[in-house]
């Protein structure tokens, strides 16, 4: 992928409003709205895009912790009813039951017949994988292949119809301040999409041998890690990986 598509950092920066003046005047309301209108739209873009890129829902089962003693506690102490409850309705006689837990990502289809791309934590040590798409089709998925030296995993679902894949474009040929276009998964949120700039090239944040991040300062949250990030022609450059 070195050359072709690469990982993303994403960092959030913030900044004071700065305001032009020109003579001492502000910017009159006309020159104002003549620079919004200037401003690039991505909303064809966006709802071209989105239907190639999913969500992934993962869960794990964990073994529980350990057993828990009920305390030596005097007869007289506040609340000790409440304790001898809590702890005989521990499970008996070993461990507490194993607990399940649920975490999600972001991810996009490469191949119309069902291969998704996403980062590799994002369903490391999972038990079950489910790829979400935006009309809310809901696939299990098997895991096809894993690198965790570059965060990458490939997965596969049985779509009953063609998806919508994506194409791929060439990172190298990103230059800062290019205008670039994530869409993923963030807190949950699936199918949300942002726009920001490449801020900067060939990022070392020493996460592994293959580090060469692009960094962007297009909202990427949690949740994210995984989607894609595209140029303005609709082209996959990175994979949004570390926030």
């Amino acid at each position: 992928m070195n050359g072709t598509v690469k990982r993303v950092l994403a960092v959030a920066v913030t900044a004071p409003l700065a305001l032009a003046a020109f003579d001492g005047f502000a910017p009159t309301i006309p020159a104002q709205a003549q620079q919004i209108q200037q401003l690039p739209t991505v909303a064809d873009l966006a709802e071209k895009l989105s239907p190639a890129v999913v969500s992934i829902a993962t869960t794990q089962k964990v073994a529980g912790g350990v057993q828990l003693q009920m305390p030596d506690l005097p007869p007289d102490v506040p609340f000790r009813d409440m304790f001898e409850d809590f702890f005989k309705r521990q499970r008996p006689g070993g461990r507490p039951e194993p607990r399940t837990v649920n975490s999600q990502g972001s991810g996009f289809v490469i191949d119309a017949s069902g291969i998704i791309v996403t980062n590799n934590h994002v369903i490391e040590q999972s038990d079950d994988i489910t790829v979400v798409f935006t009309d809310g089709t809901n696939l299990k998925a098997e895991l096809v292949g894993r690198d965790t030296k570059t965060d990458i995993a490939v997965l596969r679902v049985k779509p009953n119809k063609s998806l919508t894949a994506v194409s791929f474009g060439d990172s190298d040929k990103l230059r800062v301040g290019d205008w670039v276009l994530a869409i993923g998964n963030p807190f949950g949120l699936g199918g949300s999409v942002s726009l920001g700039i490449v801020s900067a090239r060939n990022r070392d944040i020493n996460a592994g041998p293959y580090d060469d991040f692009i960094q962007t300062d297009a909202a990427i949250n949690k949740g994210n890690s995984g989607g894609p990030l595209f140029n303005l022609a609709g082209e996959v450059v990175g994979v949004n990986t570390a926030i």
